[in-house]
């Protein structure tokens, strides 16, 4: 797959090919986000500790999607390329998580399936945001990224109508014993792991990439030489080590600040205020961030400055203007999805259906209800990608994407006004279409910024500025909703709609990098 010149624009089709596996794997993320709380909650855990049980899925984001960017950045197979063998193995080992999840015996082993399961998913999704980067001209990046959104809201609409499906269609059992998982959930995810590995090999055996001198020879003819605008923040051992030193004092002091408030000798002005001990995580992180630049010092002192981790490393400082100011955007916007998706369930349970007893059946009709408003939003967010594949070339992305936040936001805030299940498919439209945004303008606007040769490693360093909201709702959201509202699960998307409104504030100051006017060839020509 070789061409001179600039980077040719590819067919219809061939972007349908190469975006076609999202439908899977985002059956799986849908599954796993619509479901893992249920079965949680099925095998024993109340509301208040599902937070921290989702702790593992970020956690593996965090260290997977940097370390599978770097890597595949470095890989070039004559046959499947750079990105495609990942997409293949974690596709593989995804299925095997999703078979396996709904036959937990026990909670800590469904708790260990989610970890295994968003492993592998996240080993499958992050080169896939890297792949089209590679493969298409800036021109046609929006309209890539919009199809993998198109792609994200289909398979979120059939893997959250599939529990729905099989009770109200097929007649499977919807109730199970106490502690055991719904016929329904189990025959879901059986038919969302076939689907996720049927669609990911779809792309793997009907796409092609581009090898790395290709890549070089297009960045040249872009009037960019491979690596321009791309110069590593040497920090010396010495800044590394004071920055880490900052961030574990840091670390230590949000623990101790903590343990203080859960001791018995706690302030008098805190009150009735419930301090949970998943705010321990929260001082982890911090220190851990700390630690990475000691060993960054470390590894700088004794020369090794072309180690792997080094490179990713200096390539987090060095992140471009762009990014910087997108990773705002980014915190704020995924905060609010993890709201979403943490306390969806509970929320509307207990708010719209006056049920928290995860063992009765209008717990499980509540639920399930959920997840066919989850089909919803996300058939609206297909919708609404299609809109941006035909708007792409004609307007302001970064105006766009606040305008589609704000509409989130009002989507979030709706789930209080509106009490009856029936018109839940209200809200649904607002926050539908601002998923849509964040699935693919971000990217569309990072992949223009980020030089050709880090893509790999770029995308998933982007990604830390989601799971950083992801592992903070973790531990923050349990405290917010137990102090401020009571426990009422519904109130994180009160949570969710000031997020959404800060992250489109924050769009507003993001400077889209993207290049202008690079001639654009079709598929064949030189």
């Amino acid at each position: 797959m070789s061409h001179s010149g600039h980077k040719p624009a590819l067919s219809a089709g061939q972007i349908w090919n190469m975006s076609f596996g999202f439908l899977g794997i985002q059956i799986g993320f849908e599954l796993q986000n619509g479901n893992v709380s249920r079965i949680f909650q099925t095998l024993g855990a109340d509301v208040g500790s599902l937070a921290i049980l989702w702790i593992a899925a970020p956690m593996t984001g965090l260290i997977v999607q940097p370390i599978i960017g770097h890597l595949s950045d470095k890989t070039w197979s004559p046959r499947l390329g750079r990105r495609r063998p990942y997409f293949l193995v974690g596709a593989l080992l995804a299925s095997l998580a999703l078979f396996v999840m709904p036959n937990a015996p026990a909670l800590w082993v469904a708790a260990g399936m989610l970890w295994i399961m968003d492993a592998s998913l996240n080993i499958t999704m992050e080169p896939f945001r890297a792949f089209v980067g590679d493969n298409l001209p800036d021109s046609q990046r929006t309209k890539g990224y919009a199809m993998q959104s198109f792609f994200i809201g289909t398979g979120a609409v059939v893997a959250g109508a599939l529990p729905w499906v099989m009770t109200n269609w097929l007649g499977l059992s919807n109730v199970a014993p106490e502690g055991q998982i719904p016929e329904t959930v189990r025959w879901a995810f059986y038919i969302g792991g076939a689907a996720l590995l049927a669609a990911v090999c779809w792309t793997v055996f009907s796409t092609k990439e581009y090898s790395p001198e290709d890549l070089a020879r297009f960045e040249a003819a872009s009037g960019r030489a491979v690596g321009a605008g791309h110069v590593p923040v040497l920090r010396s051992a010495a800044q590394f080590a004071s920055g880490g030193v900052i961030w574990i004092i840091a670390g230590a002091i949000v623990a101790a600040l903590v343990a203080l408030a859960r001791g018995e000798g706690r302030p008098a002005f805190l009150g009735e205020i419930e301090v949970a001990q998943e705010l321990y995580v929260l001082a982890a992180l911090i220190a851990g961030f700390g630690v990475i630049q000691l060993v960054a010092a470390s590894f700088r002192q004794q020369g090794r400055n072309g180690s792997g981790f080094m490179e990713v490393v200096s390539d987090l400082f060095a992140m471009p203007k762009t990014m910087r100011q997108l990773a705002v955007v980014q915190f704020f916007s995924w905060f609010a999805m993890f709201a979403l998706w943490i306390y969806g369930t509970p929320g509307v349970t207990a708010f719209h259906f006056g049920a928290s007893d995860a063992a009765s059946a209008a717990y499980q009709d509540g639920a399930d209800w959920w997840s066919l408003m989850g089909s919803v939003r996300n058939g609206l967010a297909a919708a609404a990608a299609l809109g941006f594949v035909m708007i792409a070339a004609k307007i302001d992305r970064c105006r766009l994407h606040a305008i589609n936040l704000m509409l989130g936001a009002a989507g979030f805030a709706a789930m209080l006004l509106v009490r009856d299940p029936a018109l839940l498919w209200i809200p649904q439209i607002g926050m539908g279409i601002a998923w849509a945004s964040i699935v693919a303008l971000p990217y569309a606007i990072l992949a223009g910024c980020v030089p050709a040769e880090k893509m790999g490693i770029y995308m998933g360093v982007f990604n830390i500025f989601i799971v950083v909201p992801q592992l903070l709702a973790a531990t923050l959201l349990g405290f917010f909703v137990t102090n401020l509202f009571g426990g009422a699960a519904i109130y994180a998307f009160v949570i969710g709609a000031v997020s959404m409104v800060l992250a489109a504030a924050a769009t507003l100051l993001v400077k889209d990098g993207e290049a202008k006017g690079a001639p654009v060839l079709r598929a064949g020509e030189a």
